[in-house]
Formats: C-alpha cells, sequence, structure tokens
C-alpha cells in the first residue's frame, strides 16, 4: 500500500492535468490512496478534486485549516495507510511508471530513505518570459548542481531530490516536517535523513514534467524565501548541507561592498566591471544559445535578467535570514504562489 501525499492551495489550472496523470500510473489502485491536503482554496480546486474522487474513491480531500506547505504534508502523512509516502506537487506531470520505479528503488537501493526523479522544467504558457523562466532553472549557471533540475546521467547519492519516495516508519524514527519551514522544509528533512545515516537517491531515469511559474515576479518571491529559509535550516541542522546556497549572498555582497570599495581605488573599480560584464557575458551567452534552439530571439536578453533576478533575490533572501536569526526575529512570511 502507498500513500501519495500532495499539498495544494489555488491549483485550478494544473490540478486535472495531475490527477489525470495519477490516473494513469501503472499501479493496481486498490494498493494506492491519493490525499490531498488543501489549504482552503478559494478557486475551483476543491470542486475538480470532489468530482474526481466521487469516480475514483482512492483520492481523498482534507482539510489544512494551517495553509501552509509543512503542515499540510504532516497532516497528510498521519492521515495515510501506506506503507510508503510519496510527496507530489500539484504543478506536476509524472510518466506512467513513475510510481512502480520509485518503489522498486526505495527496496533495491541500500539504506534509501528518500528517492525522487529528475524534473524536466516547463513553461506554464507559450509567453517569452515563461519560456525564459523554465530555460534558466534547468540550466547550471541559474542553479548550481542541483541535479535534479539540471540532470544526471547515472544514479547519484544527492542531498535533496523533488517529490520524494520515503518508508512511513521513517517519520516515527526522524520526526516529520518541521513546521516552521514555510520554505525549504525538504532540506532541512532531506538533511535529518543524512544525518541519521539514511541515503537519498535521485534516478535519472524517472522524469517528471513541472510547470515553472509564468511571471518574474514569482520567481523573485519564490527564491527570496528560499534564501530567507536557508539559515533557519542551517541552524537547525547544525551546518550547511551544501556549498552552492552560499553563492548567491556571496555575488550580492560582492555587488553591494565591490562597488562601495570600487569607488575608492581604480584598479578593485576595473576588476568590477570585468566580474559584472563576465556575468553578463555568460548570461547573454546561455540565452543566445536557448534562443537558437528555441528559436525565439527575445531569450538572449530575458535569460539573463531573469537569472539576475534568481540570484540576487536568493541572496538578498539569505541575507535578511541570517539578520533574522542574529536578532531572533520571526520568520513567519506568506508562502501562497
Amino acid at each position: 500500500m502507498i500513500s501519495l501525499v500532495c499539498p495544494i492551495f489555488n491549483e485550478e489550472k494544473y490540478i486535472a492535468g495531475f490527477i489525470e496523470s495519477i490516473i494513469q500510473q501503472d499501479f493496481p489502485k486498490e494498493e494506492m490512496e491519493v490525499l490531498f491536503v488543501d489549504g482552503m482554496s478559494t478557486d475551483n480546486t476543491r470542486n475538480i478534486i470532489k468530482s474526481h474522487s466521487d469516480k475514483y474513491p482512492f483520492i481523498r480531500l482534507i482539510d489544512n485549516p494551517h495553509h501552509t506547505t509543512p503542515h499540510a504534508l504532516n497532516i497528510g502523512i498521519k492521515a495515510a495507510n501506506g506503507d510508503y509516502i510519496v510527496r507530489l506537487d500539484a504543478h506536476a506531470e509524472y510518466p506512467n511508471d513513475y510510481l512502480k520505479s520509485v518503489i522498486h528503488y526505495s527496496k533495491e537501493l541500500p539504506e534509501a530513505q528518500n528517492v525522487g526523479g529528475v524534473c524536466i522544467t516547463l513553461p506554464t504558457n507559450e509567453s517569452n518570459t515563461a519560456v525564459a523562466i523554465a530555460e534558466a532553472l534547468s540550466c547550471t549557471f541559474g542553479m548550481g548542481n542541483s541535479y535534479f533540475r539540471v540532470g544526471t546521467d547515472k544514479i547519484r547519492l544527492v542531498d535533496t531530490v523533488p517529490f520524494g519516495c520515503f518508508k512511513k516508519d521513517l517519520f516515527d524514527k526522524i520526526g516529520y516536517f518541521d513546521p516552521d519551514l514555510i520554505r525549504n522544509q525538504d532540506d532541512e528533512f532531506n538533511g535529518r535523513i543524512t544525518n541519521n545515516g539514511g541515503k537519498i537517491y535521485l534516478i535519472p531515469s524517472v522524469k517528471i514534467k513541472y510547470f515553472a511559474r509564468d511571471k518574474i515576479s514569482k520567481v523573485r518571491k519564490m527564491f527570496y524565501q528560499y534564501g530567507l529559509y536557508k539559515p533557519l535550516v542551517n541552524k537547525k541542522l547544525g551546518a550547511p548541507a551544501t556549498v552552492r546556497q552560499f553563492f548567491p549572498l556571496l555575488f550580492l555582497l560582492g555587488i553591494i561592498v565591490g562597488g562601495i570599495v570600487s569607488l575608492f581605488s581604480n584598479w578593485i573599480f576595473y576588476i568590477y566591471i570585468a566580474v559584472l560584464a563576465l556575468y553578463l557575458l555568460i548570461g547573454l551567452y546561455i540565452g543566445c544559445r536557448s534562443a537558437i534552439k528555441l528559436n525565439r530571439p527575445l531569450l538572449t536578453i530575458l535569460m539573463p535578467y531573469v537569472f539576475l533576478n534568481i540570484h540576487l533575490s536568493y541572496g538578498f533572501g539569505y541575507l535578511v535570514g541570517i539578520i533574522k536569526i542574529l536578532g531572533k526575529k520571526s520568520f513567519n512570511v506568506k508562502s501562497n504562489r
């Protein structure tokens, strides 16, 4: 028996396609349940789910009065009847063999406590902005060595995977998702897995279609919140899980401090301009490559702008997160998409 736990809020654009990808799974329906944990949606999401649950008794709708993702995950996991928990996202569509694959690897790989696949990031619509965002989120320059985003050619031990598959008894051993973490709750939970001797595997043959945000303002908000909560994750785990998380912060500080110091030294000014020019040229090169590949000339200038928004938003959020920890201030922010 497996339980699919999906936190949702106002997902009417995506929920029907998501449900269809679950219905098409090559997995016995009598051995699965789908738990939609809803943060009290105000659009048509609940009606769409109820119409499907009338046809498919393995689909259930559960209320999440706390509204946040970690609460939704915990509510769903505690209500689940399965031996395995698969954490899913409504902004994604899954291959027909997804459940069979992650369960297989969860059983076969040594000490596997979390198993997931690679995200194929797709644009929400056909606008140039949406396409530029999807391309940037699939690129090493934008995402570093986050293999589930940029891809890999072999099964890897990693620090995190999207939409993981867990043995349910894991939660009895190391606890549930931390409700303090509106963002990055997966990172902290995966850090606990690693700290307790478990292993997290990324399976490249398992490919998930993920629909990115459609506006740069939404990307800024998302990455600001990712950066904001990262220092809190590090504090809870006792150490940073990855090195790549520091680069946006260093980039932001380099722009600020370098800009100030360059006012007093010609050499530093030249180095400062050279670094910024190099960053821009890399962004333009990647944008040009995507523009040629997709026959969208505007990507040449849009993608550098998306990269800049991702890196500065994350870096600024990280800096604010450090200040909040030092000042012992609350991290409460709204997380709706």
